[in-house]
């Protein structure tokens, strides 16, 4: 008799987000005052399914100038490290607006070339937050 050999292949499912979504981007602290340090600042991300909220949050960082609250230009009065700490340049004074996204999984809206100088734009999940430097 011949030996009947039966393959079983066993359906794979690559770990990846399924249907997780990123949400909203939050960052904390709201405002913080440099006083001639550095300012920690650091990302949550709030997903659709559990774990509903993730600290800290992968995020890309930047800085912009403000014009009445509103996010105008990229600044180079404030840096910001790719963990989010931020440093007053030297002679910086005056309040500006740090933003993070997330650039592997916050976008909510198709893929464009019109993203604001401050990060925002084409359905990306942004946050904000202000820095006084004195």
């Amino acid at each position: 008799a011949i030996p009947l050999v039966v393959l079983v292949t066993a359906g794979c499912v690559a770990s990846g987000l399924g249907n997780r979504k990123l949400e909203s981007l939050s960052i904390t602290p709201a405002s913080a005052n440099a006083n001639g340090s550095a300012v920690q600042f650091t990302a949550a991300g709030h997903w659709s399914t559990a774990p509903a909220t993730v600290t800290p949050q992968s995020a890309t960082w930047g800085a912009c100038s403000e014009v009445n609250s509103v996010p105008t230009a990229p600044t180079s009065a404030v840096t910001i490290s790719a963990t989010g700490m931020a440093t007053c340049a030297s002679g910086a004074s005056g309040t500006y607006v740090v933003f993070a996204w997330d650039p592997q999984y916050g976008s909510t809206g198709p893929v464009c070339n019109a993203i604001t100088a401050c990060g925002a734009g084409c359905g990306r999940v942004a946050a904000t937050a202000q820095l006084t430097c004195p």
